[in-house]
């Protein structure tokens, strides 16, 4: 019994250890190559992960397609409807003749043959003053009023004249009817006709005499009494650019009391060079600038070309007009003018002035290809001349830029810009 129990004890032990063998055998091989395969796909998993993270930030830096209305750095977009509404006008680069030009410096002086100093006719105490430094004022406006004894004078006059008149032709009247009675002889309806006449040209020359002196005719027809005050009007429309009247003070006719101004048209004296004068000729067309609008360019004529040349400076005064209805132009201003002379050289690529705008101190122009995306092209400009300038380098004959609305299109990228950077 003990031997049989001893060799069932045996095979189970046997038994045991093998499985035992087995499933260590089993569990190592099989670990090693779960653990393995966990390796590699936590590799590829890291590898994958690597690149799905590199494609996501490919993403981000390229954006959606279309996300950026404004293009690049330098660029901006605008739709052809939209150009059209904002005044954006596109054209193609040309090769044109540039007629030259002679600059001069001069100085704005105020329009000589339309400048009024004004003073009363006859002489008499201010007593009052209607006008002041600056204001505008219509032709026959009244400026000041004056008491003058002169005035008075010549009412007393007018009046005596008047009532001289009003006799003679009541004479005239009764002596007719009597001659008609046979009452009284011809011979004194001759003398009453005579008297009458001559009253009649005694009140016509004082009435004269008063019109002169600024009375019109509608007051003296009145029924009321006219008083001695004179009043002072201004020959022409225009500014006040001078005012000596000041009540109380005594006037006459070698003292002015304002002097007005129509400053709708300036006069600019400008030195031509000697060597320039055979280019220069009355009419001939001209660009005036000032410095206090940079922008604005006026355009005149010459109206004047004096006859002696200055030996000292070896220059001639030209004089040229130009109209300043929006009275930017002042008196004692210095000014720029170009004198445009015919185009007699060669074709060149020529752009007008309007269309560069500047960035970062360099002239450029907004060039497109497809008519809707602009780009910022750096150029290079030449002589100018007649409101167009040259472009020596950074454009080719041909190529399309924005030759109107160029300053928007800044406006437009620079707001683009500012945005991406708040962004």
């Amino acid at each position: 019994m003990n031997r049989k129990g001893i060799i069932i004890g045996l095979i189970l032990a046997v038994a045991l250890g093998g499985g035992f063998i087995y499933r260590f055998t089993h569990l190592k091989s099989g670990g090693g190559e779960h653990a393995e395969r966990a390796g590699e796909a936590g590799h590829q998993e890291e590898k994958g992960g690597g690149h799905d993270e590199g494609k996501e930030h490919k993403e981000e830096k390229e954006g959606p397609e279309g996300h950026d209305e404004h293009g690049e750095a330098g660029s901006v977009k605008m739709a052809a409807e939209a150009q059209r509404q904002n005044g954006v006008v596109v054209v193609a680069a040309k090769m044109q003749r540039l007629g030259g030009v002679i600059r001069a410096t001069g100085k704005v002086e105020a329009n000589a043959d339309r400048i009024a100093h004004v003073s009363p006719r006859i002489s008499g105490k201010v007593v009052a003053v209607r006008a002041s430094l600056g204001d505008s004022v219509s032709a026959g406006q009244p400026l000041a009023t004056l008491d003058s004894v002169e005035l008075g004078e010549a009412l007393g006059r007018y009046r005596q004249s008047k009532t001289r008149l009003a006799l003679a032709q009541s004479n005239m009247e009764r002596v007719k009817a009597l001659v008609e009675k046979k009452i009284a002889a011809r011979k004194e309806i001759l003398q009453a006709e005579t008297d009458f006449k001559t009253a009649q040209s005694e009140l016509s020359t004082d009435e004269e005499r008063l019109s002169l002196y600024g009375v019109p005719a509608s007051e003296l027809k009145g029924e009321g009494r006219i008083k001695p005050l004179l009043p002072v009007r201004s020959p022409i429309a225009g500014i006040i650019t001078e005012k000596h009247a000041i009540v109380g003070e005594l006037s006459d006719p070698s003292k002015s009391l304002y002097t007005v101004a129509d400053l709708s048209s300036v006069w600019v004296l400008v030195d031509v060079n000697e060597a320039d004068l055979a280019k220069v000729h009355k009419g001939q067309a001209a660009i005036v600038s000032v410095g206090a609008f940079p922008e604005m360019r006026l355009k005149g004529r010459i109206t004047y070309i004096a006859d002696l040349v200055d030996e000292a400076t070896r220059t001639v005064k030209a004089r040229v007009e130009v109209a300043n209805s929006g009275r930017k132009l002042k008196p004692e201003m210095f000014a720029t003018v170009e004198l445009a002379l015919p185009a007699d050289s060669a074709a060149v690529l020529a752009v007008p002035e309007d269309a560069f705008q500047e960035l970062e101190g360099k002239k450029v122009l907004f060039v497109t290809e497809d008519g809707t995306e602009f780009e910022t092209r750096r150029v290079e400009t030449g002589r100018a001349s007649g409101g167009m300038a040259e472009v020596v380098a950074g454009l080719k004959e041909g190529e399309r830029y924005a030759v109107k609305g160029s300053f928007l299109l800044k406006s437009e990228m620079q707001k683009g810009e500012l945005g991406e950077h708040g962004h």
